[in-house]
This record gives C-alpha cells, structure tokens and sequence, in this order.
C-alpha cells in the first residue's frame, strides 16, 4: 500500500455546516487537496498546536501525548486511511519500542494528536482519488490571487487592530495574554503573543 505525504494547507469556517470547519491538506508532493470538515473543538486544538499557543489547563489531546509519553508510548505516524459513505477513518500508528499496534480515530483527533508528536500525516491513493480535489493551473492562480487578497485585508485588519496593542506596555501585555489564556480565548492569545515575539 503507497502511503502519501500530506501537510496542512488551511483551516476555516465551514461554508456548509454552521459551527464546523474545514480543514484542508495537500499532498506533499502534487497538487490534490482534501478538505475534511471537523467540529469545532477539534478545530480548536489543532489551531492551538499550530499557533503553538500554550493553554493553562491541557486539552484533551495534550492528555492524550502526556498519557502515552507517560506509558513510553510514542507515535510514528497518522495514516488517513479510508473513506465510506462520505466519511473519513483514520489510524494512529503507535510503538512502545518492541512491537507497533495502531488505533482507529476520527482524523480530526488523530491530526491533532499527530501535531503534537511531531509526526508526518498520510493518506492512500484510494483516498486522494475518490475525495481529493485536483487544482489546475488556472485555479492555482485564481487561489493565490485570492490568498494575496485575504493576506492583504487580514493584515490590514490585523494592524489597524493590534494599533492598542503597540501602545501597551510588555508587563500588560504578559497580563492580557494570561487573561485571554484563562478565559480560552485564544484567538486573541496569538495576537498578543505575536505582538510580544515583535519586541523580544
């Protein structure tokens, strides 16, 4: 079975389902991409991990990494491994440093534990090919063109909101960012961790 390399393109809010989100990956190596709609903590933990954002209290996958570091369990891989009637099944590969055993997931949960080891993500060609999207030449322009728009607003947007945050000082900075960690609120974590990272 040839297993292929995929990498995480995207994350955003579901145009089909409300309180959903889509989560793009690319194929390492060509130009297919599969969307897979995830709930929202799933979400939420994989932006957490990307962002590198370090919430107060663990999330239930940040348990699931200490429990298997716990029980010298490390994990190798995260295999998206089937898909029947439109939904997806995945496998967490998994040693204890003599034998390898696997666990079924939820390809949300298995990403999100899978960013937190470090580990690559694959797919098989039965997978790609049944609910990957081929992005042509043409749609590639038009993405990037869309990418430079969205880049361009959202930076627009980002300075015009972090204006406040360039007046503060670090010490309220460290406390707005222990704020927004207490009451979860990591979106505006990663705003001011960014606007601290500007002045270290």
């Amino acid at each position: 079975m040839k297993k292929i390399q995929l990498e995480i393109l995207g994350l955003s809010s579901s145009q089909s389902q409300t309180g959903s989100f889509a989560l793009v990956l690319g194929e390492r190596d060509g130009n297919r991409r599969l969307p897979i709609i995830i709930g929202m903590f799933e979400a939420q933990s994989i932006a957490i991990q990307i962002e590198k954002i370090n919430p107060n209290r663990p999330l239930t996958h940040d348990l699931f990494k200490t429990f298997a570091e716990q029980m010298s369990v490390n994990i190798t891989e995260i295999l998206i491994s089937d898909l029947k009637e439109g939904v997806f099944y995945s496998k967490i590969m998994c040693t204890d440093g003599e034998k390898e055993f696997e666990l079924d997931a939820r390809p949300s949960d298995a990403i999100a534990i899978g960013l937190r080891f470090g580990v690559p993500i694959y797919t098989v060609e039965s997978v790609l090919s049944e609910a990957g999207i081929i992005l042509s030449d043409l749609e590639e322009e038009e993405d990037e063109n869309e990418e430079m728009a969205v880049k361009s607003s959202s930076s627009t947007t980002a300075s015009s909101s972090k204006e406040p945050l360039n007046q503060t000082s670090v010490d309220d900075l460290n406390k707005m960012l222990n704020e927004a960690l207490e009451k979860e609120d990591y979106e505006r974590a990663a705003k001011i961790r960014d606007e601290l990272n500007k002045r270290n």
